[in-house]
């Protein structure tokens, strides 16, 4: 599998997202660790988790404790980057709510280190502006904790561009990621997009399939990457995560998955590659 680089960390061209494993119609354990486990044998070597991925209100981080527990039972787990993220929560009842204060992320942090059963987070990101908490100090608390050695490298998740400037500025220069939506049916992160070329950090597109209720329809809907999936004999999907890929040596997809068969599939986008036409076909369609 070809391979990018976050940071000063190499890792695989496609990412792993653990979340469908905890939240509204999740698996049994058992099948969700064999996923990850799929992922981690087609070459994949990131995961993302956070701790708001989770069903009950009792339950928080539990899918950065599944993640942990399936990475232990692997030969190939301590080679992997784990990114979580703070600073979103959910109280257990459907809703997401926010808490981006410096002394949350504090203890949000410290409970994931907890979880995942590590001296350092891998990659820890801020999950979601908060509107009641000015955007420095919300990153001000992760320059904190990087500084601290509680985490290895910083990142943001759902930023537009003034964020990304004023995030990479705050943690002086260090700002690796940034984790934002973005998919076939949804583009609007293209300037986000741009601008981490620009900058060379990773841009890492959650839910590029559509979200769990679209991802298996993706060709349905756009017919253009069901057309390009027959040419090459693959899915709709390797598709899009191929697409992807092409626009920029930054981006590192992280499909979500629940079940070996579609993290396998997933996984095999690394080195699908597309020609300049049908990149522009894809780039078209809508």
């Amino acid at each position: 599998m070809q391979t990018r680089r976050i940071g000063d960390t190499e890792v695989s061209a496609i990412g792993l997202g653990a979340m469908p494993m905890s939240i509204e119609g999740r698996p049994d354990e058992a099948r969700s660790i064999a996923a990850v486990h799929a992922a981690l044998d087609a070459g994949v070597t990131l995961i993302d988790t956070a701790d708001a991925y989770h069903l009950h209100a009792d339950e928080v981080g539990h899918n950065e404790s599944l993640v942990a527990k399936a990475l232990s039972g692997h030969a190939r787990g301590g080679d992997v980057l784990v990114a979580t993220k703070g600073g979103h929560l959910r109280p257990g009842d459907g809703r997401w709510t926010l808490d981006g204060s410096p002394e949350h992320l504090r203890a949000a942090c410290e409970a994931s280190l907890s979880r995942l059963g590590v001296e350092a987070i891998g990659l820890y990101q801020f999950h979601r502006p908060d509107p009641r908490v000015p955007y420095a100090d919300s990153v001000g608390a992760v320059r904190d904790l990087l500084d601290a050695g509680k985490i290895r490298m910083a990142g943001i998740s759902n930023a537009n561009p003034e964020q990304i400037r004023l995030a990479n500025e705050i943690l002086g220069g260090r700002l690796v990621s940034v984790q934002n939506q973005f998919s076939p049916e949804f583009r609007s992160s293209e300037p986000e997009l741009e601008l981490c070329d620009e900058l060379g950090i990773a841009f890492l597109p959650w839910s590029p399939l559509g979200g769990i209720s679209r991802a298996g329809g993706l060709g349905t809907t756009h017919a253009a990457f069901a057309r390009v999936a027959g040419a090459h004999g693959v899915s709709p999907q390797q598709v899009c995560l191929a697409w992807m890929l092409a626009k920029s040596p930054v981006v590192i997809p992280i499909p979500g998955s629940s079940r070996p068969e579609t993290a396998r599939d997933s996984a095999a986008a690394a080195d699908l590659v597309l020609d300049p036409a049908e990149l522009a076909e894809l780039d078209a369609a809508h």
